[in-house]
């Protein structure tokens, strides 16, 4: 048994998305004891953002006449889709940031979107069990404020789910920023509220997903 986890958070020691995916972890830990857990942290390990434009290039080119860069472009996003493929469950554990995707998870995703084996065209990936842990310094919940200003949590979802076709449950938790923020005290509660529910479902969608990887096993 073995999960594969990434990490997109640029602060990784008081990261809010790193603890909710470490309680998923937990649990997944917790009902595979000798499982393989291969992690992948953006933030110690940053995919450089040429290197996306290198790998498509490289389709266009015959392998004698790659550049060095092209060839390791492409060996980066062959290893890429090795750790999905060879998982038996995935976790994603992806903030909001200045309401948009990732850089970090994006061009992570850009470059693997390049490996034959996981395109659209692909199946290998469709139907593994993914969860994806997201967090938001405000909260864009509809009837707030700024609704609709989540710009990252509905492509993650079309990316993951709709395009590689995983299994995916998503915890969320919107308002990290209460108490960093003096503007938002008022919505101590509410944001306290919100982290114990984040909380709460990462363990729920952890303990999921090993039970739905026991099942396509079994």
């Amino acid at each position: 048994m073995s999960l594969f986890r990434l990490d997109a958070s640029i602060l990784p020691a008081t990261s809010a998305s790193h603890s909710l995916a470490d309680l998923v972890e937990a649990e997944w830990t917790s009902s595979h004891p000798d499982s393989t857990v291969t992690r992948r942290d953006l933030s110690v390990d940053p995919v450089p953002a040429t290197t996306w434009a290198a790998a498509v290039t490289a389709k266009f080119v015959s392998p004698e006449d790659r550049s060095d860069e092209q060839r390791r472009a492409q060996a980066l996003a062959s290893t890429f889709a090795d750790e999905m493929l060879q998982a038996d469950a995935l976790l994603f554990a992806v903030p909001l940031y200045n309401y948009g995707v990732s850089q970090h998870f994006k061009t992570w995703f850009d470059l693997a979107y390049t490996e034959p084996r996981i395109d659209p065209q692909g199946t290998a990936l469709r139907g593994k069990p993914a969860t994806l842990v997201t967090v938001l310094g405000g909260n864009y919940s509809p009837g707030t404020p700024k609704e609709g200003w989540d710009h990252s949590t509905g492509w993650l979802r079309r990316v993951l789910e709709d395009v590689w076709g995983l299994d995916l449950r998503i915890v969320q938790r919107p308002f990290t920023l209460v108490g960093v923020n003096p503007a938002l005290d008022a919505f101590t509660e509410v944001a306290n509220e919100l982290k114990q529910q984040a909380e709460e479902s990462a363990r729920t969608y952890g303990r999921e997903l090993a039970a739905t990887r026991q099942k396509r096993a079994a």
